[in-house]
């Protein structure tokens, strides 16, 4: 049975294995500087980021991180599930589903007014997660890199 559950202390080495798969996937690479801060603001409750892992027998099989922020749209913060993974060993078992399911929890408990993300075009397997638990919006991506 997966259970989904928010990132605790001691979750770091399996979070990382996760984190690292989630990377391999997209063909990126982010440093390891960058993955220790955002651990450190994934267990800080002054952030507005968040992670859960998904936990089969007590091992982690995927990760999820969202972030609440301000909106010009609504009074409402938006909530932006930016990170979704699952080991490939365990996909089709239910837990992107559940990890999508906790984050629509956590995003009503803070008062959002709406759960948003982005997929790659090419990721067709989980466009079709997407569809059941979502409405695309219709709207594309555009996005420059500054650096940093």
């Amino acid at each position: 049975m997966i259970t989904i559950r928010p990132v605790c202390p001691g979750d770091f080495d399996e979070w990382l294995a996760l984190w690292h798969g989630y990377q391999l996937f997209y063909g990126v690479t982010i440093p390891h500087d960058a993955s220790l801060i955002l651990w450190d603001r994934l267990l800080d409750h002054t952030e507005p980021m968040h992670g859960a892992l998904a936990l089969l027998d007590r091992a982690a099989v995927g990760l999820v991180h969202h972030i609440s922020h301000r909106t010009c749209w609504s009074v409402a913060d938006d909530c932006y599930l930016q990170d979704l993974f699952v080991s490939p060993a365990v996909r089709g078992q239910g837990a992107g589903r559940q990890l999508i399911a906790h984050v629509y929890a956590a995003a009503a408990a803070q008062g959002c007014g709406r759960v948003y993300w982005l997929t790659h075009e090419t990721n067709h397997t989980a466009m079709a997660l997407y569809d059941g638990v979502s409405e695309r919006s219709g709207f594309l991506e555009y996005s420059k890199s500054l650096g940093g």
